[in-house]
């Protein structure tokens, strides 16, 4: 790690800590708020839109960083599409299937260029756009969403140099908004940041192996992808099952997810993320290892 990763790191950071506070301003101006019901776990309604700082500070990022890596232009767009579907969604509900088309573009938006073999690039289709939602279906315990995000940017560090830059970045700025949001949430992150953490981390995986994923095996491919999507992949696709075994449309909501299990047992929305965010952690470190050992 050098000193230039650090400052970006820092600057990254402070970003995110002195500009959410301007989006609470603006989603209290403009009433986008999110109301309590009975499927979440606070009590009065809460600013959302904290999204909207790790948006911009993310376009900083990619126009400092355009001439070192030649895909930020496709990544920033896909980014942007999925940040305003979201923030959109934060201000009126959006059909789940509309949501699902934006995610679907702005993933084929970044594998365009890569050019991966046919199962591969279909395989990672799903797999962006999945995980970009099921950043969205956890987000519903104060700081477990940015606490994802933040584990997975530093497990990037470990495969390039490259991926390195990005993941420290994303780490600080979601650090910066994590003091806002945990452990007493003065802001929400809304779909449009929950969302856009997931797209970020998922695209900017997939384009810095895409060298590897062009020549693994198919298995390996899923195996990788799997570990490395953690929590939120293995929420999603339990919640999935699930619904779709009762005879409900996967997008339907309830309180079945994770953390609503833990929260019923440890009466702790703390212990619950800190629960969550170590079996995530073990999940990275095994994607680690197994990404070290492909050839």
């Amino acid at each position: 790690m050098n000193v230039h990763w650090i400052l970006t790191g820092l600057f990254s950071f402070f970003w995110g800590g002195f500009v959410t506070p301007i989006s609470i301003r603006l989603a209290s101006n403009y009433q986008i708020m999110d109301l309590p019901d009975h499927r979440k776990i606070h009590k009065v309604q809460t600013p959302r839109g904290a999204g909207l700082g790790l948006w911009t500070g993310y376009l900083l990022w990619s126009l400092y960083f355009v001439s070192d890596f030649t895909l930020i232009k496709y990544l920033a767009t896909g980014a942007t599409l999925v940040f305003f579907c979201g923030y959109l969604d934060d201000m009126k509900s959006m059909s789940p299937f509309l949501r699902l088309a934006i995610h679907l573009c702005a993933a084929m938006l970044v594998l365009w260029p890569l050019r991966l073999p046919v199962i591969a690039g279909v395989v990672c289709l799903f797999w962006i756009t999945g995980t970009t939602s099921a950043y969205n279906l956890i987000d519903g315990v104060n700081g477990l969403c940015i606490s994802i995000f933040i584990a997975s940017g530093m497990a990037l560090c470990f495969v390039d140099d490259a991926a390195a830059v990005f993941g420290i970045s994303g780490a600080g700025m979601a650090l910066g908004v994590l003091c806002w949001n945990f452990p007493m949430a003065r802001t929400f992150l809304g779909d449009g940041g929950s969302t856009l953490l997931g797209f970020l981390f998922a695209s900017h995986f997939t384009a810095f192996c895409a060298p590897l994923f062009a020549r693994v095996k198919l298995h390996e491919l899923i195996l990788l992808l799997l570990l490395f999507g953690g929590v939120p992949v293995l929420d999603t696709l339990i919640a999935f099952s699930r619904r779709t075994l009762m005879g409900k449309s996967p997008f339907y909501p309830d309180k079945g997810h994770l953390h609503h299990h833990l929260l019923e047992l440890t009466h702790s929305p703390s212990l619950a993320v800190m629960c969550l965010l170590l079996l995530h952690a073990l999940s990275l470190a095994a994607g680690v290892l197994v990404y070290a050992r492909m050839p």
